[in-house]
């Protein structure tokens, strides 16, 4: 990348940075609670070593790499919140994605090389369904903060967007609709693209990743004419103008 966008990268990760660490020390109950949910997996429990969790494979990330794709997951699970990782998309589902980049070669992405990999808030639940639960609970400040958590992580992306200057992919827009758990995040992200056309047409919805969705979507929806490329870019900007009226 080009100095300017080395700057602007480094800016934005020093702020995702300081979105976590405040959240961590707003929030000092939270992994109490996460821990109840992670207990009630009977054999599936398992100890909750990071609340709020930062994405430290932007750490590798050097002035020489070339980033081609930033990637929006949901939030981090198991995995990612080990202390032996704190990196997004390692699980199930992470799996998935480095399989569908290697099967598809021809979209040129390395998905451990070329993808910035964010989420829509970096508060850890054992599956994402349970931050429901979470904003349920009798706590005003909990409820607060994991809304504030989504609306820093879409200025996050805008800013990192701004930077890079490459195609986003937002995954599991289902819970991003009225009434999901994500309604705030998606709120955030049409004031934010709604003033930058240009930006819109980098911006792309797709299924998640888990259980196979998105690559089921994908093959569903292709057309015996299209790359992979050009299905992706069709079925994204379809799913974005109707989560997002964009």
């Amino acid at each position: 990348m080009n100095q300017e966008s080395w700057n602007g990268f480094k800016k934005s990760r020093k702020h995702f940075q300081n979105i976590v660490d405040k959240l961590s020390r707003d929030l000092p109950y939270l992994k109490d609670i996460q821990q109840e949910f992670a207990d009630k997996r009977s054999e599936k429990s398992y100890t909750v070593e990071t609340p709020v969790v930062y994405n430290t494979a932007l750490d590798d990330i050097t002035i020489n790499s070339e980033i081609k794709l930033i990637l929006v997951a949901d939030n981090p699970g198991r995995r990612e919140q080990a202390k032996e990782n704190r990196r997004y998309l390692i699980g199930p589902s992470g799996k998935i994605a480095q399989k569908f980049f290697r099967d598809n070669p021809a979209l040129g992405i390395d998905f451990s090389k070329n993808v910035l990999i964010l989420n829509k808030t970096p508060v850890h639940s054992p599956r994402t369904i349970e931050l429901r639960e979470l904003c349920r609970m009798d706590k005003v400040q909990l409820f607060e903060a994991l809304n504030k958590s989504q609306i820093d992580m879409a200025s996050l992306l805008y800013d990192f967007h701004e930077a890079l200057n490459c195609p986003v992919w937002i995954t599991g827009y289902s819970e991003m609709k009225k009434g999901g758990i994500f309604e705030v995040y998606t709120e955030k992200i049409k004031e934010l693209y709604g003033k930058n056309r240009e930006k819109n047409k980098q911006l792309f919805l797709y299924r998640h990743f888990s259980m196979n969705q998105f690559t089921i979507d994908l093959k569903k929806q292709a057309l015996a004419e299209e790359t992979a490329a050009k299905t992706l870019k069709r079925i994204g900007s379809v799913y974005r103008k109707r989560i997002l009226d964009l």
